[in-house]
């Protein structure tokens, strides 16, 4: 096995590195490393989350960066803050050694009065998210026009994120002979469009199977009755006492509501959501990373960026509507060679969604059963005397407390003592579980799901208990790339249907679909209203019934059984990112709507003093909303 010494790295950098803690490259990095110090040709890394691609990249340019010269000369492009600063630590770890060595990151959500002070002396590496970099250049703050290296990390989160515009707006910026490396988990046909556009001979290290998931990643996945999924989710974390995990779900709404009940139900939880403010997020990060979290409840765009290590559990309360976001989701454990379960929480109409997943990735689901409460009790229980066997006396401290406490239990034998602690640590194990039902679906000889109990209704979230079993959802083939945020989408379906009654819920926005849903009474007005228009397309993707699976596009089909957003949601309140909103403006950019509200959606306006520029989409999509 192979050394970073082998790979011809300096001694400075092996040295910083066998600080840290490494002795052996990874496989991403062994590839990456050999290829870009004995070559001159550009990359296209595919290898999950977590596989070491900070170091793929940053270890050889910092070792082709000349830290005499006080210019930059390597950009790497990163799609959320904390990556950026993630990206920026690794850099200047890896750096201590080598002298007068420079790496300042810049992105939104921070004052940018700071970074002007940290780029009065050009960094000889500049990490950056999209948004704030675009904002530093048009100011004169940023000069690429030396840069050697040109890094896209993470290049699938960033356009699905919809910085496309962005990317090749700096790429643009930069010289022709630079060399541009692309890491990626997935390839979708963006990526390779970029790949193709601005990359010539790019030598393509792929770890695995392209798109698949970890090889250190156990698939499960439970089926329980719409409605029951919160009780199934508790018994899931229940039944793993040393969980520390992310639990995803669709909205913000959902997000907070289940981070809440967690919390009442007495589980170390909190929620990551775009609402919150950045040093609110900043204060449930710092409280998941020391562990004093077990679950940190989450939606995809809040959650994109994070490095935390040695998480044992994904769990999914609700499959995503893009099957890509799964890969994600999952490779955020099982990660730098330790092994991890992604757990997936379905209902019967949405097995045909574990097989699409199962083709993606590569990868086979297991499907395992809901535990019922002695299985709970019991783990708990030994879990509990294994906490006992092996905890660490200090006799020291103890000591002067012992006789006092031996004389109070003196009338008991060691069986009663045994029995009354362990009582006193888990009756309320044992007296919530002891009329548990049994939450798994049952299913006749045909696979169709037979009634059974109703559950535990009272420890059910109140959209749980409400559930949504006429609903219908409806996608739209517009996104946030169209200027889409929610409050522009529920202008669109009022103007086509013009019937402002029609009651819109859980409005989800990826960059070019929207997805929404519709009580079924009012769906098949919707179906009617669209029917003539040539400029935006309707799909079905589910009902409460399984529905069909719309036939354009692929349409993936999603059953829903919640409430969900009102249609009264302001455009503010659009799914949230760090360094650029999804809905009704764009951070620290300050750009106001990208279609500036309707007409040819070819520029937006920006705010400040700045220019209005023209979008390089214009006029491709007829009038587009």
């Amino acid at each position: 096995m192979k050394t970073f010494k082998d790979l011809g790295l300096i001694d400075e950098i092996v040295s910083a590195v066998s600080e840290l803690g490494y002795e052996h490259p990874m496989p991403v990095q062994e590839k990456s490393i050999e290829f870009l110090l004995n070559n001159i040709g550009d990359v296209v890394a595919l290898a999950q989350t977590g596989t070491g691609k900070t170091a793929a990249f940053g270890l050889p340019i910092l070792q082709m960066v000349d830290a005499h010269e006080k210019h930059t000369q390597a950009l790497a492009l990163a799609p959320t803050r904390e990556l950026c600063i993630q990206i920026a630590n690794d850099l200047k770890n890896y750096s201590k050694h080598i002298k007068g060595m420079k790496v300042v990151p810049v992105y939104g959500g921070e004052s940018i009065v700071n970074q002007f002070k940290q780029l009065d002396v050009p960094p000889q590496i500049l990490v950056a998210t999209p948004g704030r970099l675009i904002d530093l250049i048009e100011r004169g703050k940023v000069d690429l026009s030396r840069i050697k290296f040109l890094v896209l990390d993470e290049a699938d989160e960033m356009l699905n994120m919809g910085f496309q515009d962005d990317i090749e707006t700096i790429l643009q910026t930069t010289p022709e002979n630079r060399r541009t490396l692309l890491y990626s988990a997935t390839m979708p046909k963006e990526v390779m469009s970029i790949a193709r556009k601005y990359m010539k001979e790019a030598e393509e290290i792929t770890i695995g199977k392209k798109n698949s998931g970890s090889e250190n990643v156990a698939h499960v996945f439970y089926m329980v009755q719409a409605k029951q999924r919160y009780l199934a989710l508790k018994r899931i974390v229940d039944m793993n006492p040393d969980i520390y995990g992310i639990v995803f779900c669709r909205t913000r709404q959902e997000t907070k509501e289940i981070a809440e009940h967690l919390m009442k139900d007495g589980y170390n939880a909190d929620a990551l959501h775009g609402d919150l403010s950045q040093a609110q997020r900043d204060t449930v990060m710092k409280k998941f990373r020391l562990k004093n979290l077990q679950l940190l409840v989450a939606t995809d765009v809040a959650a994109r960026g994070l490095d935390v290590n040695n998480l044992t559990h994904v769990i999914n309360y609700n499959l995503p509507d893009d099957v890509e976001v799964y890969t994600h989701r999952s490779g955020r454990t099982g990660r730098a060679g330790k092994t991890g379960v992604s757990v997936t929480i379905i209902h019967t109409r949405e097995r045909n969604r574990i097989r699409e997943i199962e083709k993606m990735i590569n990868k086979t689901f297991e499907q395992e059963m809901i535990p019922n409460g002695l299985d709970v009790c019991k783990k708990q229980l030994m879990h509990l005397v294994e906490k006992l066997d092996n905890v660490h006396v200090n006799e020291e401290q103890i000591g002067p407390f012992l006789p006092a406490i031996m004389h109070r239990f003196e009338h008991l034998s060691k069986e009663e003592l045994i029995t009354r602690f362990v009582s006193e640590e888990f009756n309320r194990f044992l007296d919530y579980y002891k009329d548990a039902v049994d939450l798994n679906v049952q299913q006749d000889d045909r696979g169709r799901e037979k009634r059974g109990e109703r559950g535990e209704r009272g420890d059910r979230p109140e959209r749980e208990r409400r559930g949504d079993a006429d609903a219908v959802r409806f996608k739209l083939d517009i996104g946030s790339a169209d200027g889409i945020s929610p409050k522009r989408l529920l202008g669109i379906l009022n103007d086509i249907t013009e019937d402002k009654t029609i009651r819109v819920d859980d409005i989800d926005i990826t960059s070019r679909n929207s997805f929404f849903n519709v009580p079924k009474v009012q769906a098949d007005k919707v179906v009617k209203s669209f029917a003539d228009q040539e400029d935006v397309q309707l799909t079905v993707v589910s009902s409460s019934r399984g529905g069909g699976r719309g036939s354009r596009d692929g349409g993936r089909g999603r059953s829903d059984d919640r409430g969900g957003f009102r249609g009264n949601r302001s455009s503010g309140q659009g799914r949230g990112g760090d360094d650029r909103k999804r809905s009704g403006g764009y951070g620290d950019r300050d750009r106001k709507d990208r279609n500036d509200r309707g007409g040819d959606r070819g520029g937006y306006k920006k705010g400040g003093d700045r220019q209005e520029r023209s979008s390089s989409q214009g006029g491709e999509r007829k009038k587009r909303w």
